[in-house]
């Protein structure tokens, strides 16, 4: 941890979401740098990743206005899935003060509630991009004007609910993880008892990331159709 200009930083923190945004950039990059009519290996791959954001999409809204965040869908679940997946394989630490310098981004609540804000904001953004500002506005006093103090008071709720569930779900995860490793780490016999739980709960982190990549995708979806929908 730094400080710049009275300002801390968390640098461990910081460089685990460069080496996320980097795995992203460079898997993106190498899968779609050799475009073909008929697709084979890593563009097939990647097409398949696209149509599977595209269904995503397509169940919360119409494609008509739903086409427009397909690169945001996409972004969002390669995203939370690489930085997920971080943490699993291996964690680095200091061994005196134990701080952490590998590990999974998204067990850090600051990132997640960072990622779930800018999510709930950019919903407004586009509702009244797509609306107007007036028609939007209006959408808070329907179906009855006292429901404007509960519809705010869900985007908080939103916001709180999509970076908590995240971060909740893989700081166990990681935290899990390391109890097994501490076990296995206390003696030759507690060594050779943790080694198949470890080995078992990795493969499930594995499900656990890919399954709250997934989560959290949909719901930016769900949470931009209710902004962009018309309300009936």
């Amino acid at each position: 941890m730094i400080d710049i200009l009275g300002i801390p930083l968390n640098v461990p923190n910081m460089l685990m979401v460069t080496v996320s945004m980097a795995i992203v950039f460079f898997v993106c990059f190498f899968m779609s740098r050799k475009i073909q009519m008929y697709p084979t290996g890593a563009q097939n791959a990647l097409e398949y990743l696209v149509q599977f954001v595209k269904n995503i999409i397509s169940a919360n809204m119409d494609w008509k206005t739903g086409s427009r965040f397909i690169m945001l869908g996409l972004t969002l679940i390669l995203y939370v899935f690489v930085a997920n997946m971080l943490g699993v394989p291996f964690e680095l630490a200091t061994s005196g003060d134990h701080y952490v310098w590998w590990n999974s981004p998204t067990s850090n609540p600051v990132l997640t509630i960072s990622l779930a804000a800018f999510i709930i904001i950019l919903t407004h953004i586009y509702g009244i991009k797509l609306k107007g500002p007036k028609e939007y506005g209006k959408d808070y006093f329907r179906p009855a004007f006292f429901m404007a103090p509960f519809k705010v008071i869900e985007d908080f709720a939103n916001t709180l609910t999509l970076g908590m569930r995240l971060y909740a779900n893989i700081y166990a995860k990681e935290v899990i993880l390391m109890m097994l490793v501490g076990l296995g780490t206390s003696g030759i016999f507690w060594m050779i008892g943790a080694f198949a739980p470890l080995v078992i709960f990795q493969a499930f982190s594995v499900f656990i990331g890919s399954l709250q990549a997934f989560i959290f995708c949909m719901l930016t979806m769900v949470y931009m159709a209710h902004k962009v929908n018309e309300e009936h």
